[in-house]
């Protein structure tokens, strides 16, 4: 089974968000770079980038398939993780580690997300 970080937020779709002082980190949970494979490029947002609830944040390549990575929050893009740009692959090998975003957040709402025991659950049934 995927490893499940303590203590993050996790979305639907395999994403994951970590407080980080009044700013948010974003990235994709252990299972979704599992179910991608090898990640090879990754399409990262420009800092200062307004981004609407449900819209694409990121977008993540790999040799089997590409997927956007969607936050369900409207955010501000503070810093990105320019790392992944020469070093896709730390997705793969540190995927709690290697976030995507950092991102200023005005409402952020728990019960939009799965906590850790709730995600565990979830993948269970998957």
């Amino acid at each position: 089974m995927a490893k499940v970080e303590k203590g993050l937020f996790y979305t639907e779709d395999h994403d994951w968000f970590k407080k980080d002082g009044d700013l948010y980190l974003m990235g994709i949970a252990d299972y979704a770079q599992d179910s991608l494979g090898d990640i090879v490029y990754v399409e990262l947002p420009e800092v200062g980038d307004e981004i609407d609830a449900d819209d694409s944040i990121a977008s993540v390549e790999s040799v089997k398939a590409a997927s956007d990575v969607i936050t369900p929050f409207a955010a501000e893009v503070v810093e990105v993780n320019e790392e992944l740009e020469d070093e896709p692959a730390k997705l793969n090998s540190d995927p709690y580690g290697a976030w995507i975003a950092k991102l200023k957040i005005e409402d952020f709402d728990e019960s939009k997300l799965l906590d850790d025991a709730k995600y565990e659950e979830k993948l269970g049934e998957e």
